[in-house]
């Protein structure tokens, strides 16, 4: 066989590893008994160990090593197609991320980060920071050494936020979050002088979770979210895995108090599964069968969530149905009612759970904490009261207990440190796609309100999913859109938006 043959050979078994790795992980999360933890630890290190010496293996190295240049990522024959050196360069930057990490250290993280998941779970259900501290502690020493291994870009952090959101440095993060904020603020000051415009009771009742449930399956299906290669389950904290594209996880939270959660949940993880489900199968175990990054990735969720889920055309053709689920809540409640109930802006604590104009402040929180970890080395020791001062200063609110505050997200428990600025990226990306689709789909609005969202479905599988990591993000906002990744359509939508909703 030759050089690139083997190369491809040893990223299928790479890419069933992961699928082991990824199914275990999601069973962890799911349905896993709680006295498991300590041997699915062990289990998925194992894994990870596998997949890291695989990667940088003798015969990965050999091969690898006969097309590019180990040491800088240069192509020795340059006569290959455009699209075979790229695949190439993507292969290589991988393998040069893992060759730079110890095989020994890969499993001490890998079974710190699946313990310390279950110690946070367990502090948060006890309101407890000291209880997660010391593994926190733990887990940034472990991103320190990360960082030496991998090398620091322009910052210490940098590093971290290139594993999430390649090519991506914060200095451009910083340069995007301060647009927002400029804008957002005096904005949300605006509608928070006019609060009571909006009324969102309704959405607080008693809302059977049954019925919740099979609502947001029906819209999970409506989007196109493939059940024959797919299936939804029920997770404390909800997020999306998949195997492959014909194996494709998602999982919702339910609360009969809030309806608004649950369906949001939903569309955003079905967001997420339509990606999964889009890549291509035939390039499933390499880079081009793999999501271009956390921010495209993030992208997709949230224009299923919000600009399509708050959106009047969606609603225009979903209320009636929810309407059936829950008469006695809804029969009497007029559809604009409930479309302004759905979009309320009220600064909360929760992250999963704020509205679309303040869920970017609470991104920058998350953001502004992870570089002082990484950069300047603040203690985690005094995290809570950090967390609570920045919610305060950008939120105008005070978290109550640390459930509510430096405790809330998993992330950190797991070590994705870096990964929270894809969140509001991910914003950015998808009103852009949102413009672009509207100019693109005729009548886009038309078809919505007639639920008919396969249209949408379709554009963003041929514009996006297919793709995979043939291209970077930049290259594939400039091919699309014709312009550079910026805040103002997104910030231009939301202005419109709620000065319509609160008559601003």
């Amino acid at each position: 066989m030759s050089a690139l043959e083997n190369v491809l050979n040893e990223l299928k078994k790479i890419s069933y590893l992961r699928g082991a790795e990824a199914l275990l992980s999601w069973d962890q999360e799911t349905y896993m008994p709680e006295g498991a933890g300590d041997a699915r630890s062990n289990q998925i290190a194992h894994i990870s160990t596998l997949l890291h010496n695989t990667l940088v293996g003798e015969t990965m190295s050999k091969n690898l090593g006969e097309l590019v240049d180990l040491g800088s990522g240069k192509i020795r024959d340059e006569s290959l197609p455009a699209r075979e050196q790229r695949r190439l360069k993507e292969i290589w930057r991988d393998y040069h991320h893992a060759a730079a990490l110890p095989s020994e250290f890969v499993e001490e993280v890998s079974k710190h980060a699946s313990r310390s998941q279950q110690l946070w779970v367990k502090a948060r259900q006890a309101n407890d920071f000291s209880m997660f501290q010391p593994s926190l502690e733990k887990t940034v020493e472990y991103k320190h050494r990360e960082i030496e291994y991998l090398g620091k870009l322009d910052t210490p952090y940098d590093t971290l936020l290139d594993e999430f959101e390649p090519h991506m440095t914060s200095a451009k993060v910083t340069e995007l979050f301060s647009e927002i904020r400029s804008r957002l603020v005096p904005l949300i000051q605006d509608i928070t002088a006019v609060k009571d415009r909006v009324d969102n009771s309704i959405l607080k009742k008693d809302y059977p979770i049954e019925q919740q449930w099979d609502f947001g399956m029906s819209m999970l299906k409506a989007m196109g979210f493939d059940m024959v290669y797919g299936r939804q389950d029920k997770s404390a904290h909800p997020f999306t895995t998949s195997t492959h594209p014909t194996d494709v996880r998602v999982t919702t939270r339910l609360m009969a108090n809030d309806l608004k959660s649950a369906l949001l949940s939903t569309l955003h993880e079905g967001g997420h599964g339509l990606y999964e489900q889009g890549l291509p199968g035939e390039e499933a175990d390499n880079p081009f069968g793999e999501a271009i990054s956390l921010g495209i990735h993030e992208s997709q969720s949230r224009l299923w969530e919000n600009l399509v889920g708050l959106s009047r055309p969606f609603w225009a053709f979903a209320y009636p149905k929810l309407q059936e689920y829950f008469p006695e809540s809804l029969t009497n409640v007029p559809e604009d009612d409930f479309y302004k109930a759905m979009n309320k802006v009220e600064p909360s604590l929760i992250r999963v759970e704020a509205d679309e104009a303040t869920y970017n402040l609470h991104i920058m929180v998350r953001y502004e904490i992870e570089k002082l970890l990484i950069n300047e080395n603040y203690p985690v020791a005094k995290l809570p009261e950090l967390w609570n001062d920045k919610m305060e200063e950008y939120l105008g609110i005070r978290p109550d207990k640390d459930a509510n505050g430096v405790l809330q997200d998993v992330h950190w428990s797991f070590g994705a440190i870096g990964y929270f600025p894809t969140y509001t990226l991910g914003n950015l990306y998808s009103a852009m796609w949102f413009n672009q689709a509207q100019q693109e789909i005729r009548d886009l609005n038309g078809k919505m309100a007639q639920g008919d969202l396969l249209p949408l479905r379709d554009w963003l599988r041929e514009k996006i999913h297919r793709h995979g990591r043939s291209k970077t993000a930049d290259e594939l906002v400039r091919e699309i859109t014709g312009e550079e990744l910026s805040a103002k359509p997104f910030l231009d939508y939301l202005e419109k938006k709620y000065q319509g909703i609160y008559g601003l």
